[in-house]
């Protein structure tokens, strides 16, 4: 045999030897891609009387979890979920604000730039639906005109418990200019997806996208660290939207 031809012949058996192109093309498909950065980002607040389930609300969302015995927030707390809808990935920051009147002067510095609100209250306590009107001049003082404001009666699972009818519900939201409303349960995750999709959903349809999309640079959230408490309380708003 021609010594020049074992030079040249490849090694059988797949041993040591030049690689095969199409066996680098797959390992180089393999490799994953970064994930695609948000279009958007976006805040959103969840207020609401002490104990209606605000927290457990957002970690059904963002975790999927429920706590049966959630420590009451203290000041304010918030998680992080990317979700996609019209085409777009948005990042939202979902703040918990404690229900406490003794943080008011805290959690209020958070209203301005959230582009949707949502108000939670515990169809099980009275209590809590009769202060829906406290909070909702909170949201006339502090929150932006074109703030998206969702409705919410918790602890659907406590049917037998229920002390406020759906219909009381649904006529306070009436009442309010653009408030939908629905009832959740954040123990059974019912309604909790439903509850902050509709929300971004309302915040990304009623604005044109070039508006869309200057109003959302201008809020969107910076990526290093966020303060506990932003620098300054926003001033009041000038028109107070009757409740």
């Amino acid at each position: 045999m021609d010594p020049s031809a074992a030079l040249h012949r490849r090694p059988a058996g797949g041993g040591l030897g030049a690689v095969s192109p199409a066996l680098s093309g797959g390992q180089a498909r393999r490799r994953k891609q970064p994930p695609r950065p948000a279009d958007f980002k976006l805040q959103v607040i969840i207020i609401g009387s002490r104990g209606v389930g605000k927290t457990s609300l957002m970690e059904r969302f963002t975790d999927d979890t429920f706590c049966e015995a959630c420590k009451s927030t203290v000041g304010v707390d918030f998680k992080i979920k990317t979700v996609e809808l019209r085409g777009k990935k948005i990042r939202l920051q979902i703040w918990d604000t404690a229900g406490q009147e003794r943080f008011n002067s805290i959690t209020s510095a958070y209203y301005r730039s959230a582009k949707g609100i949502i108000l939670v209250y515990d169809i099980t306590k009275k209590e809590t639906f009769d202060d829906l009107p406290k909070w909702m001049k909170m949201i006339d003082k502090y929150a932006s005109e074109d703030a998206e404001l969702l409705l919410v009666g918790n602890k659907l699972d406590c049917e037998a418990d229920r002390e406020i009818s759906k219909q009381q519900g649904e006529k306070f939201a009436q009442q309010i200019t653009g408030m939908r409303f629905c009832e959740a349960s954040a123990k059974d995750n019912f309604n909790v997806d439903e509850i902050f999709l509709k929300l971004v959903d309302d915040i990304l349809k009623k604005m044109p996208l070039d508006i869309l999309r200057s109003e959302l640079s201008n809020s969107i959230l910076s990526l290093q660290p966020e303060p506990e408490i932003p620098p300054e309380l926003p001033p009041p708003r000038p028109h107070v939207r009757c409740c």
